[in-house]
C-alpha cells in the first residue's frame, strides 16, 4: 500500500488524482487543498509520497516542498504545476524534488506510474 498526500488548492485536479490512484486499491489517498493544513497534518514516516502543486495561494508550493523534505527526507516529492518555467524546475530540484509533472496531465496511468516508480526506488 502506497500511502500518499496530494496537496493542489485546485479542488477538481485533487480529486481527479486521488479517484484515479484508488481505483487500483495500492494506494492509501490523503488529499488537502490547503498547504498550510497539509503541512500541520503531514508527520514523517506518515507518507511515502506527496504530489504537490508549485502555484498555491496560501503558500508557494517551493516553500512546502523545503519544509517536507527537512520533516522527512526521504518522501518522494513530485511538483506538479501549469505553469512551467526552467528557473521554477530548477528550483524544486534544488531544493529536494524527485520529479516534475505539467497539467494538464498527459494521462492519469502515467502519473500513478511514475508514483509507483518513484517510491519503489526509495524502499
Amino acid at each position: 500500500m502506497i500511502r500518499l498526500m496530494i496537496i493542489d488548492d485546485e479542488t477538481s485536479i485533487g480529486t481527479m488524482l486521488e479517484k484515479a490512484l484508488m481505483r487500483s486499491g495500492d494506494f492509501k489517498i490523503t488529499y488537502i487543498d490547503n498547504p498550510l493544513t497539509a503541512l500541520s497534518r503531514f508527520r514523517p514516516g506518515d507518507y511515502d509520497g506527496v504530489l504537490l502543486d508549485i502555484m498555491m495561494p496560501q503558500k508557494d508550493g517551493l516553500s512546502v516542498l523545503e519544509e517536507i523534505k527537512t520533516k522527512d527526507p526521504e518522501c518522494v516529492v513530485i511538483m506538479m504545476t501549469a505553469y512551467s518555467t526552467l528557473d521554477k524546475v530548477l528550483q524544486s530540484h534544488k531544493v529536494g524534488a524527485d520529479h516534475y509533472l505539467l497539467k494538464p496531465f498527459d494521462s492519469l496511468l502515467n502519473v500513478e506510474k511514475k508514483v509507483r516508480e518513484l517510491v519503489k526506488s526509495r524502499s
